[in-house]
């Protein structure tokens, strides 16, 4: 093999690891968010409400806006897409050093932010759907170890920087330095591997015309007209209800049971650090036994812990919890991605991806809202985890329900 033959063939590595920065400085980011609730609360008074519509908004746009990215991603490709993402990303992190008004912070950060984050993960799964067939899963699981890299790293950074400089001036340099890495790192992708002369998982090709790879699978028209996708929509809405529920609530509902705010901080990062192990196992996994085995595995342990943390009262318990419930998040995440791809194909991949993904970040900011609500007419988060039981049982149910629509569209694709 030639030297540029085997550049061209290492080139899907640069790919994954493309993908990988862009998870890792796109959520590490966005989480890093909860670093400054108290710095906004102290300076301008206002409610821990106030300060989490912020986020909500900004994750809900992620959602609404990735349908459109999806599509725009699968007609021009992800470089221009990310670079002015990326620009909108780190303008909304900067124009937060100049904050006065709450007005101000729903837009600089729930919506340019918002903007700049609705990229992130549509762009970075959909074209690993693209680049790779037979390695997806575990290229898709190395890929969102970057989500769980992002978010232990970058929070504790900017906080470094708060203690520092302060808040003000921490924005400035965070808003700058994302800015700079997500726009250079746009241009190292490619929307398939045939414009490099390549076939999925690095083989060579002796073709640059994409339309055999377009070729695979559904139109947009053709999956939405299916009742298979929108199972699948609704699917997605239960998961991700569930799994964000569990994420904003754990740490108060550890220090519900007497738990000190250190200790209850500590069970949402094992949750963030096993979820990276299952984030890897999952994807090794999706490429042996496919992506509706793992969910529906995934369900299983979410819906038994759910049930644990209703008797859980012990900070052991908790533990326990986290690491169980750390391995269903991870290998949820990491399946997204890879079922679209194997039920619809992915002629329209992105577009696809970012209307599932939009019923999940709906479900995403329903489910927080409602178990606080729960929270405070009974008083106890018991209902609210019940809640997310019947939910996780009916998603199970969707799930195992769920067959290849190609399959009613006369395509060759075998069931996962």
């Amino acid at each position: 093999m030639g030297k540029d033959a085997k550049a061209k063939h290492l080139y899907s590595h640069v790919i994954a690891a493309t993908c990988f920065g862009i998870q890792a400085v796109g959520i590490g980011t966005y989480f890093s968010y909860g670093v400054l609730f108290n710095p906004l609360i102290e300076e301008f008074g206002w409610s821990r409400a106030l300060v989490s519509g912020a986020a909500s908004l900004a994750f809900l746009l992620m959602g609404f806006l990735g349908i459109g990215v999806g599509r725009l991603n699968d007609r021009f490709g992800p470089r221009v897409l990310m670079t002015v993402s990326g620009v909108f990303f780190g303008l909304g992190y900067f124009l937060m050093s100049r904050l006065e008004a709450i007005w101000q912070l729903y837009l600089f950060f729930g919506t340019i932010f918002g903007i700049g984050l609705s990229t992130v993960d549509v762009i970075a799964l959909t074209t690993i759907a693209r680049w790779f067939v037979r390695k997806r899963g575990i290229v898709t699981g190395i890929v969102k170890v970057g989500t769980g890299a992002g978010q232990m790293v970058i929070p504790f950074l900017v906080s470094v920087l708060i203690i520092r400089y302060g808040w003000r001036s921490s924005c400035v340099i965070v808003g700058v330095a994302v800015l700079i890495m997500l726009v250079a790192i746009a241009q190292l992708l490619r929307r398939d591997p045939s414009q490099m002369g390549l076939a999925p998982d690095g083989n060579a090709s002796t073709s640059t015309d994409s339309s055999v790879l377009d070729a695979e699978g559904l139109s947009l028209s053709e999956a939405m007209h299916s009742r298979q996708f929108w199972t699948m929509c609704a699917a997605m809405l239960a998961i991700v209800y569930c799994l964000m529920t569990i994420m904003v609530h754990i740490a108060p509902y550890a220090q519900e049971l007497n738990v000190s705010p250190t200790r209850a901080a500590s069970v949402l990062s094992t949750i963030g650090g096993v979820s990276m192990a299952g984030r890897f196992i999952s994807g090794i996994t999706i490429d042996r036994i496919g992506s509706k085995r793992v969910m529906i595995f995934c369900f299983f342990l979410l819906i038994a812990v759910l049930l644990w943390l209703q008797i859980a009262t012990e900070l052991w318990m908790l533990y326990l919890f986290a690491v169980f419930y750390g391995l269903a998040h991870g290998g949820f995440f990491t399946a997204f991605s890879p079922i679209v791809a194997e039920f619809f194909g992915i002629k329209s991949h992105g577009a696809l991806f970012g209307i599932t993904m939009f019923f999940g970040m709906f479900g995403g900011a329903l489910g927080p809202f409602m178990a606080g609500y729960v929270f405070d007419v009974t008083g106890a988060y018991a209902g609210a985890i019940w809640i997310c039981i019947v939910i996780s049982v009916l998603g199970f149910l969707l799930v195992a329900l769920l067959k290849p629509a190609m399959q009613d569209a006369g395509a060759n694709i075998s069931s996962p």
